[in-house]
């Protein structure tokens, strides 16, 4: 995806891999608004729940983002309330289609919402993760919803083991839950030509080193990244891998 703006262009890609499991329940989306160029929905989530139960609760994350970012007027609307009310929608969706299922759907969301101006707006619920990179390096990263963040925040793990925890994927906000979705926000005033926005699900940032990552989405064009991240992964995972999925977003000069 290639959309030109003022001053620049957006480079946009998406990618997604069953890794090693039996079925895929990760889903992503990158959204391009329909009347306003250079405005742009990213949107991963990673499903949890059973075979079909966390399928569910994943598509429902990317039904809902349509359905609110087709509403979405960025001369009208603030940002982190639509951020705010994709969370909240999503959670009741997820939670009504648990009682018509016997499947208990869980999912993540990790988004990203990129207006004309160059402002952009994050929100996350679990471990699926939004980083923020000018060339190279990260300037931001969102936090986890989880044990092991938690423990590195109290300082009692590092970050490296928290990779290797035993209790790595322990939530401690999703979407679907019996507690209320955190709806973390953090936003960016405005971001700069050169600089990468990347969603991913666990089962890619696991693999790689912020710097690691960083590296890749700056030398490479968004499709070149994307394949690369997702080729790595796989081999980094050694039989193993999770479902993976990730949208990346760059800022590109024109000409």
């Amino acid at each position: 995806m290639s959309t030109p703006s003022k001053g620049y262009r957006l480079t946009a890609s998406t990618g997604i891999h069953r890794g090693d499991r039996h079925y895929q329940q990760d889903q992503v989306a990158i959204l391009a608004h329909g009347q306003v160029p250079g405005c742009v929905l990213a949107v991963v989530a990673d499903g949890m729940g059973g075979r079909s139960g966390g399928r569910k609760a994943s598509d429902q994350v990317i039904l809902t983002a349509r359905q609110i970012f087709d509403r979405f007027s960025p001369s009208r609307d603030d940002a982190g309330q639509v951020l705010r009310q994709l969370v909240e929608e999503a959670h009741l969706m997820i939670k009504l289609t648990a009682i018509t299922s016997e499947e208990e759907p869980h999912s993540t969301l990790a988004a990203f919402l990129l207006s004309p101006n160059r402002e952009c707006t994050v929100v996350h619920a679990g471990d699926s993760r939004v980083y923020h990179f000018r060339g190279a390096r990260m300037v931001s990263r969102t936090r986890d919803h989880s044990y092991v963040q938690r423990l590195v925040d109290e300082g009692q793990i590092s970050e490296d083991e928290a990779n290797t925890h035993p209790q790595s994927n322990l939530l401690t906000g999703c979407l679907g839950g019996a507690q209320e979705p955190p709806t973390t926000l953090h936003h960016i005033s405005q971001l700069e030509v050169g600089d990468s926005m990347l969603a991913c699900s666990d089962g890619l940032w696991h693999y790689f080193t912020p710097q690691e990552l960083g590296a890749v989405v700056h030398a490479r064009p968004p499709r070149e990244a994307t394949e690369l991240l997702v080729s790595k992964a796989r081999q980094r995972a050694g039989g193993g891998g999770d479902n993976l999925s990730l949208a990346l977003v760059r800022l590109e000069p024109l000409g």
